[in-house]
This record gives C-alpha cells, sequence and structure tokens, in this order.
C-alpha cells in the first residue's frame, strides 16, 4: 500500500545513502527491486524525470510520484587544458553558489577519474590554496556531489571515455561533510551497470582525527589519503593552521590505526614548496615521523595562483626525492597536477571562470556541444 508524501518529504534517490533510501522505500510501498531498478535509471542514465521511469516499465506512476529529482546543479563553463587535457567543470548550486569538478585523465587509454568537491569554500585555511580564499561557503547536499559525478560522466561519455575511479580531493574537506560524503561514495559504487569499485574511490583529507578514527572503525571499502604538508607542527601551521591545531604526531598515529585495520599501505600527500619544506632536513623528519608505518607517500608540486608559494625546481624536486630514499625507504611517487592553465590543479578551485583564451575557446564549444547532456 502506498503512503502519500508531501513536498516536502518526497524522496529523492540521488541524497540517501543505500540502505535508508531502501528504508524510506520500504515505507511507502516500494519495493527493493522496484528501488534498484530506479536507482540504476538515475545513477547510470541520468533520467531523473518520473515520466522517464514509467514509460520504460522501471515504476508505476503513482510510485514515481513518490520521488523528486528536480533540484539539479547547472553547468555555467567547461574547459579543456591545452596541456594535458584536463576538463574542469563549474556548476552552480540551486541557491547559486559555484561547485567546481575535474575529469581527469589516466594513463589508461580513454579512462578518466572525476574529482568531486564536498563543500562550496573551505574553512581549512591552508595558505596555498584558492578555495580558502572563496568568502561563501556551505557543506554540499549528497544529492549535489552525486550529481557532480553523473553529469561529469555524462560529459565523459560523450567524448567516448570511461569512468573508472573518483577522488573527493575537489573544494572542501570531505570530512567536514562526513556523513553525505560517505552517503555519496556509497552510491556511486552501488552494484548497477557503470558503478565504479568502492576500490577506485579516494577520500582525501588534511588530518582530521576524529573522523579518521571513525572511518577506520566504520571499516569502510573506500581508499584514505592524508595530507601532511610540512613534518613538523611548525611548518603544518605554517601551511594548514587549522588542521595543525591538532598535533601531528596524533594524525600520524590515527592513520597508523587504519593501516593497521586495513593490512595495507596508507596514502599520504606532502605539497612541496620550493626553499620551504624539500630540504635533507626535511626529509629526515618527514622519516622520523612516519617511522615504520606502511606508506605509499605521494609529493605535489605547490599550485598557488597568486605565485607566493612556488613549486620544486627540478633540481630540488630530485634531491627531495634522493633524500628520502636514503632516509624513508618507503615507495615514494610524484602526483601530476594537471589542468594548471585552466586553474584545475591541486589548490586552485575557487569557482571561477577561466582567463586563458584558449581556454574560454574551449569552453564555449564544450558548452555548445554539451548542452544537451546538461541542461536536460
Amino acid at each position: 500500500m502506498l503512503t502519500a508524501l508531501t513536498a516536502f518529504d518526497s524522496i529523492d534517490p540521488r541524497d540517501l545513502p543505500p540502505a535508508a533510501l531502501e528504508s524510506a522505500c520500504k515505507k511507502h510501498g516500494v519495493s527493493p527491486r522496484e528501488m534498484r531498478r530506479l536507482l540504476a535509471s538515475t545513477l547510470e542514465r541520468g533520467e531523473m524525470v518520473p515520466v522517464d521511469w514509467t514509460s520504460r516499465g522501471i515504476i508505476s506512476a503513482a510510485k514515481a510520484a513518490l520521488f523528486d529529482c528536480s533540484r539539479c546543479l547547472k553547468l555555467a563553463e567547461s574547459a579543456v587544458s591545452q596541456i594535458d587535457g584536463f576538463q574542469k567543470l563549474l556548476f552552480y548550486t540551486p541557491d547559486n553558489l559555484p561547485v567546481e569538478t575535474v575529469i581527469i585523465p589516466l594513463h589508461k587509454e580513454n579512462c578518466v577519474s572525476i574529482c568531486l568537491s564536498s563543500q562550496v569554500g573551505c574553512v581549512m585555511g591552508c595558505v596555498f590554496c584558492a578555495t580558502a580564499k572563496m568568502a561563501q561557503r556551505r557543506n554540499l547536499r549528497t544529492w549535489e556531489i552525486v550529481e557532480q559525478f553523473i553529469k561529469a560522466r555524462q560529459i565523459a561519455r560523450s567524448q567516448n571515455k570511461r569512468v573508472t575511479g573518483a577522488v573527493f580531493m575537489g573544494m572542501g574537506e570531505p570530512f567536514l561533510n562526513y556523513d553525505r560524503v560517505i552517503a555519496a561514495a556509497k552510491l556511486l559504487c552501488y552494484p548497477v551497470s557503470g558503478a565504479i569499485s568502492a576500490k577506485a574511490i579516494t577520500i582525501s583529507t588534511v588530518g582530521l582525527v576524529p573522523e579518521i578514527e571513525r572511518f577506520t572503525i566504520e571499516k569502510h571499502p573506500f581508499r584514505l589519503s592524508i595530507s601532511l604538508g610540512g613534518a613538523t607542527d611548525e611548518k603544518r601551521a605554517a601551511l594548514v593552521p587549522v588542521a595543525a591545531r591538532t598535533p601531528v604526531n596524533e594524525v600520524i598515529k590515527a592513520a597508523r590505526r587504519y593501516s593497521e585495520s586495513r593490512r595495507d599501505r596508507i596514502n599520504l600527500s606532502y605539497v612541496c614548496i620550493s626553499g620551504f619544506n624539500v630540504s635533507e632536513q626535511d626529509a629526515v623528519e618527514l622519516a622520523a615521523l612516519i617511522g615504520d608505518l606502511p606508506v605509499r607517500l605521494d609529493l605535489i608540486d605547490a599550485t598557488d595562483s597568486r605565485g607566493q608559494y612556488q613549486p620544486p625546481s627540478e633540481s630540488e624536486m630530485k634531491f627531495f626525492r634522493d633524500a628520502l630514499s636514503k632516509h624513508l625507504r618507503q615507495p615514494v611517487a610524484r602526483r601530476y597536477s594537471g589542468g594548471k592553465d585552466i586553474n584545475a590543479a591541486c589548490g586552485t578551485l575557487a569557482g571561477k571562470a577561466v582567463a586563458s583564451k584558449a581556454a574560454q575557446g574551449e569552453m564555449k564549444t564544450s558548452n555548445n556541444s554539451l548542452s544537451s547532456l546538461i541542461d536536460a
């Protein structure tokens, strides 16, 4: 028997984790099978209109009326890097706030990953990050995160590319929006056609210890990446002042508990800044901090749109990597941060138009060719 819903309690299948969605559906007479078919239609095909569900026999018209996917993100711009093919999408929320998403080309031919934002702006105050300078700030709803993925995947598919992963490394600190980020991740890997593997979803944090502990206890299948910035409390305070209120040793202890629970290495990332944190002494301190904790260390060049914090030169980076090989003796990789010419690189997402004339030309082309996908 169907239970009537008001306009205020209609169900958005993009806005609830699967278990909560199933419970809500059951309460209103929608079977688990119907829920799964509806999720497949919504998540895999991007079908948001009830008539689409009923015309394909997914669910009856009466039951379709229980659901509402009318809220949407509007694509304002799409720019493709002339350097490396990274593609940045600028969306606006229903309350007219900017959200940026990046389509990242992978080494495997025609495969991409989607870099998702979890907040508008960010309160963590990382000094090299443009997102921290945004005046407007709020957590994104689950549906706003999921829709970034759905629309970015539509664009990727229109270019004959396959989405094989997702990273929560866009605007915001994901663990300040913990419940909605986890709900979105669960929807992205929900077992319908086109779903991505849970192991191909990475959630990044600047080191919020209570949330790392919660993530560990809840045993989520997603990968975790912790950004350090500096190996000492002093250098972290200079770079990531809010996160640095927690001693870096406490962050490493939480990382160790996570690693032990997974019986696997944990990903640590380290933003490299010329003349600041890439000396041999920094390598010594980083090795001492990590100790015997099994890690994969990703080195990321700083990208500061204001030019205050410069990335290391090639000679500086080689020197630092050699020092890490000597003192740390664990896997170290230089993580490429692409799309610098369109402000799509790590630390440059700020909900602003792209300045490059070449990128603007690409934006116009992209918007014209993709309007039917995005405005539907």
